[in-house]
């Protein structure tokens, strides 16, 4: 028997959707303001899974510049219908206050790898949109819409509008088709068809330690729809002990012999309904129907477990990925992501020094605009990561180093840069929800040092960062910071019952530059190592 370890998609991989085309699985998953946008998954055996692919990887596809944290790309719904897969995503310019300024896109191609198509504008009445392929051969856009009126529930029902192909735009009327349940806060639907019933699954409760995913289903697709009677599909919110906890905002795939699974949300804290540092995360679960018509976890209950049986086909390994990224190839390792633009010639290339990452200093980390930063997302508890730095700063406004990043309020920085009496030296900074802080105190000189290699070693909760000259005789610097700083717990913030911030990302790791005085000082960076222990 095949046995599925959760999460398969460990690290900030949130909101998933499922398609299965032929003998192949896919599984697209949010990005928020990290590019390039949507992650996509490639799996045969629903066990062994890789990044595959992204398709938002144009500037004129996914304009991002100046989005706040956790804005950007949210819960990409992917789909297939005859020999096209359709990708639709929500661009979020706004998300906290009253108002969510949520842009509604579609692009499509006719393989996986791309090329795929500029966007095409579909609404923004609210987000996470989900596209229905029904059987007559029409398209239906499904999403939350946003109700912003004092009094109301923001949350304001699940609506539904017709596609057309021909005029690549949304038309006709506007349906309401599902209020949701008493859990409230319902989004992320996606529509599926089953013997005679439309099945809508929906996310709510909100994508807390509350969350959940709901079933509900109607005779016609735009009638009322009718919510499981025996509660949520899936939630871990009666139960603190699991491992898995904010189960929730679920998609469903069926195998190629008629076996059923749902992918859903989860996380994995620290401590017991604690601090997340791998953000949201991705799992799966068995799924039966039951003889009323109703959609249930094959285990019995509604909670996620951590080990499930697998469908039974062939196991489909892939090749291991590698630790170290030497800058020397013609496209960078897929695991390593840009903020809020593409990777551009004039801020980062590997072509003026081949063999090395040059990246030429911009704005400063609390930028939502133009920031020199290289990174990757954290997708163990234990994990080590490593760079050597050649850099020249002129001024103490001339920065480069290895960071620890969640957004530009939350983040550990060890950097180098030049002091008018140190010289060059070694600092650490940290911002701690917009407190900004030098944990080392007083910088410690390498003047007349060429090269300086950087190390970070995390432990659960616990960051330390080292220093070395020759690579080999590593100093600790600085003491061991929280870091359970950098996660979505800690970038919340919620004052006298109002949310004041949030986050929906998780912990990167990585590389970046910063040059204040304008003149975009560069470092070389020689290499770029992650290793999980």
């Amino acid at each position: 028997m095949n046995v599925i370890n959760n999460p398969i998609l460990r690290g900030f991989n949130p909101d998933p959707s499922i398609i299965r085309v032929g003998d192949d699985y896919y599984i697209a998953t949010s990005t928020f303001e990290w590019f390039p946008g949507v992650q996509i998954h490639h799996s045969r055996d629903l066990v062994n899974w890789r990044v595959l692919a992204h398709p938002l990887a144009r500037a004129s596809q996914l304009d991002m510049i100046g989005n706040p944290d956790s804005g950007g790309v949210w819960a990409p719904c992917l789909s297939y219908d005859n020999g096209t897969f359709y990708l639709i995503f929500t661009d979020v310019k706004s998300h906290m206050g009253p108002f969510k300024d949520t842009h509604n896109y579609m692009v499509t191609a006719t393989d996986i790898l791309g090329p795929w198509s500029e966007p095409i504008y579909l609404n923004s009445s609210g987000f996470d949109p989900s596209l229905f392929h029904d059987e007559d051969g029409t398209k239906w856009v499904t999403n939350l819409t946003w109700d912003h009126r004092k009094g109301k529930n923001p949350f304001g029902g699940i609506v539904i509008q017709q596609y057309s192909e021909e005029q690549k735009a949304l038309t006709g009327p506007i349906h309401t088709l599902f209020g949701g349940t008493s859990l409230g806060l319902t989004e992320g639907p996606h529509i599926y068809r089953h013997g005679d019933y439309y099945y809508m699954i929906t996310a709510e409760g909100g994508t807390r330690y509350g969350h959940a995913a709901t079933v509900a289903r109607s005779r016609t697709l735009l009638g009322t729809y009718e919510a499981d009677p025996a509660g949520p599909l899936v939630t871990a919110a009666d139960r603190p002990e699991l491992e898995l906890q904010k189960a929730g905002h679920a998609s469903l795939v069926e195998t190629q012999d008629g076996q059923h699974y749902i992918v859903h949300l989860c996380a994995r804290p620290l401590s017991t309904l604690g601090s997340c540092t791998l953000g949201r995360e991705t799992a799966i679960q068995p799924v039966e129907w039951t003889k009323e018509g109703w959609l249930r976890l094959s285990h019995g209950g509604h909670s996620p477990q951590v080990q499930v049986k697998g469908p039974g086909l062939p196991e489909h390994r892939f090749e291991a990925e590698p630790e170290i990224e030497h800058f020397d190839g013609e496209t960078i390792s897929i695991h390593l992501h840009t903020l809020r633009e593409p990777l551009g010639e004039q801020w980062a290339t590997w072509k003026e020094r081949p063999g090395h990452m040059r990246l030429k200093g911009r704005e400063s980390l609390y930028s939502t605009h133009r920031q020199s930063m290289i990174a990757r997302r954290q997708q163990s508890f234990t994990v080590d990561a490593e760079t050597v730095v050649e850099f020249e700063p002129d001024t103490y406004q001339q920065l480069a180093g290895l960071i620890y990043y969640y957004n530009t309020k939350n983040y550990y920085y060890l950097w180098i840069s030049r002091d008018e009496k140190l010289g060059k030296c070694l600092g650490l900074m940290s911002s701690d929800r917009g407190v900004y802080d030098e944990p080392l105190g007083q910088p410690v000189t390498i003047d007349g040092a060429e090269r300086c290699y950087l190390k970070a070693e995390i432990r659960h909760e616990a960051l330390q960062f080292y220093y070395s000259l020759n690579g080999a005789a590593w100093q600790p610097i600085g003491p061991v910071l929280d870091a359970s700083k950098i996660s979505d717990e800690n970038a919340e913030l919620v004052k006298d019952g109002f949310a004041l911030d949030q986050g929906f990302t998780g912990a990167f790791i990585g590389i970046c530059v910063q040059d204040l005085s304008g003149q975009a000082k560069y470092a070389d960076f020689d290499y770029f190592k992650y290793s999980e222990g």
